[in-house]
């Protein structure tokens, strides 16, 4: 039994875990790298081993990061299983479809500026790009997708069957417990997949794991300790009043899974109080809005505050104020909009989509705001906009940040480093290693060195490509 590390070694995107058990190979996640645009592009569009060699793939959530890169893998010649809850695989044939639509679409949008751009003989140094697949190959990757519930024991092959506990990070996201069997040898090995936080809105909590002899866990906030969660209210509610009262815009960098619902909940929340003006909101994002119609879908993984909200007569995901924009034409009027307004827009790391053009034409504008909502990995645009870097790329031209950055990290879906302690206490007692993934490594090393301090345990940060025999 070999355990491979592809992806989220020493980062936070790109998961992807490859399990050698029995003379079979399975992925644990198959995410989108997201980073620098040519290594991004490398990585994503080169696996290190030949897609048709995999037998199965174990999908913890629907996020991007996590499942993004499936449709190249199927084009690359895999057509096995993929296993997921039916929550993420109902976001997944939204959120897939999304992911290659936008790629074709910027791809064009670039090709047709470098065009322009060269037929009035000016300089330039944007490439062409080409999408990492296309929108036929993500439909084929959703024809792949086989349901299993959470607490079913469900036997991916000979020797691997394995167990999806709630992870309480977003709607349908699992840790697995995994039962490994090999020449009479048998191990237990869990992936927490990203664990969420206790009192996330709308999501029940992280459940308690099983006994395991190793555990993969993520670390991207492993280093730090998140705010209380009620503060996070009170913090958009004066961010907005703040910009409400100069006229200006606030451009919101969100992802269209999990943290756009949040967000509209909490702003639903607070126009009832009455505590921030009547202002327009924009969910500019066709993937939210289908996204939105999964979870209303999907009320049996409600926690008992938003059930509540349900069983008021209240639509948690609309109001009179809130209007989800699908159509282009629709979401380039907001361009021409005048006076206060709050616009959220995928991707959450501000890397493709509509959010481009939304910062691009409002950035350079001191009365408006930018209001990052969740984690900004490395070399992100989301990321430079954080470190309030003067000047940004955006579609490969250069534009001044002049808008106010405001960070509302109180509503992150990953645990910190003292909730993560806390998830894999139970599991203290059988384990003989751990592996963190998914993390920056100045958080993963903070993290070890808790666990190390805590638990008394060998735990390994792995290297990209490093093996390890379980």
């Amino acid at each position: 039994m070999k355990l491979t590390f592809w992806g989220a070694a020493r980062t936070v995107t790109g998961s992807m875990h490859h399990l050698a058990v029995s003379g079979r190979r399975y992925l644990l996640d198959c995410g989108m790298y997201q980073g620098r645009r040519k290594e991004a592009r490398e990585r994503n569009a080169h696996f290190p081993f030949a897609p048709a060699t995999i037998d199965a793939v174990l999908v913890s959530h629907a996020h991007i990061d996590h499942t993004g890169n499936l449709p190249t893998l199927v084009k690359g010649g895999f057509t096995g299983p993929i296993y997921a809850t039916p929550a993420t695989v109902d976001l997944s044939k939204s959120m897939l479809a999304d992911s290659a639509h936008i790629q074709e679409k910027d791809a064009l949008f670039v090709a047709k500026r470098l065009s322009r751009r060269r037929k009035l003989g000016q300089a330039d140094d944007l490439e062409v790009i080409e999408p990492l697949y296309s929108v036929e190959d993500a439909e084929r990757t959703l024809g792949l997708f086989k349901e299993v519930t959470e607490h079913q024991v469900t036997e991916v092959g000979p020797g691997l069957t394995y167990t999806a506990y709630d992870a309480g990070h977003m709607l349908g996201s699992t840790a697995l417990a995994m039962e490994l069997q090999e020449n009479g040898h048998r191990v237990r090995l869990a992936f927490s997949g990203d664990v969420g936080r206790p009192n996330l809105p709308i999501i029940r909590d992280p459940e308690t794991m099983p006994p395991v002899d190793y555990l993969i866990m993520e670390s991207t906030y492993g280093d730090r300790l998140h705010k209380d969660m009620g503060s996070a209210k009170d913090k958009l509610a004066d961010a907005i009043n703040r910009v409400s009262e100069r006229g200006g815009k606030i451009i919101a960098p969100a992802f269209a899974v999990g943290r756009t619902q949040q967000l509209v909940l909490l702003l639903h929340e607070l126009m009832l109080e009455h505590r921030i003006p009547g202002i327009p909101i924009f969910v500019d994002s066709p993937l939210a809005v289908n996204v939105t119609e999964a979870f209303r879908k999907h009320t049996e993984l409600f926690d008992a505050e938003t059930q509540a909200f349900v069983d008021n007569g209240h639509d948690p995901f609309g109001f009179k104020l809130l209007h989800y924009v699908r159509e282009v034409s629709e979401s380039k009027a907001l361009n021409d909009l005048r006076g206060p307004a709050l616009i959220l827009s995928a991707s959450g790391m501000a890397e493709a989509g509509r959010i481009l053009h939304h910062l691009r034409n409002n950035i350079e504008d001191p009365r408006n705001m930018v209001l990052i909502t969740g984690f900004q990995a490395e070399n992100t645009l989301g990321r430079k906009i954080v470190d309030k870097q003067p000047e940004v790329a955006i579609f490969g031209e250069p534009v001044r940040l002049r808008a106010e950055v405001v960070k509302l990290n109180e509503l992150s879906g990953h645990a910190d480093q003292n909730e993560l302690l806390m998830w894999m206490k139970p599991m203290v007692k059988t384990l003989k290693k751990v592996f963190l993934v998914h993390g920056e490594p100045q958080q993963a090393e903070a993290l070890a060195k808790m666990i190390r301090t805590f638990y008394d345990l060998e735990v390994e940060i792995p290297q990209r490509g490093q093996s390890f025999d379980l």
